[in-house]
């Protein structure tokens, strides 16, 4: 059981590198975003042993959830880099039903 504080820096460690693999991914160095991956899936297995063991506050929270979602967000931007088509049916997805989307791509009217 770890403390609140060292709970935190296990999530800030992988915001961290998920933010330094956005900056690989964008600057097209592949080799280095594929190294950092296997670093962040060792930090990503490590967090359910960083359970902080007690209930969090409101403003831990908050905290968790912020990071929480800087990390998604990280983790969404390096998938449009990567595959390009799933960020185009994702764009489509967003901007049409599902319904609609799905006729496009069978090529239904």
């Amino acid at each position: 059981m770890k403390t609140t504080e060292e709970y935190f820096e296990h999530y800030e460690a992988i915001a961290a590198l998920s933010g330094q693999m956005l900056v690989a991914a964008r600057s097209g160095e592949w080799g280095e975003l594929k190294s950092m991956q296997v670093a962040y899936r060792q930090l990503v297995d490590r967090l359910k042993e960083v359970d902080s063991g007690s209930e969090l506050d409101e403003s831990a929270k908050a905290r968790k959830l912020d990071l929480v979602k800087r990390i998604l967000a990280d983790d969404a931007a390096i998938r449009d880099l990567t595959s390009p088509s799933l960020a185009r049916l994702s764009a489509l997805f967003t901007t049409n039903s599902p319904a609609r989307v799905l006729k496009k791509i069978i090529g239904l009217r």
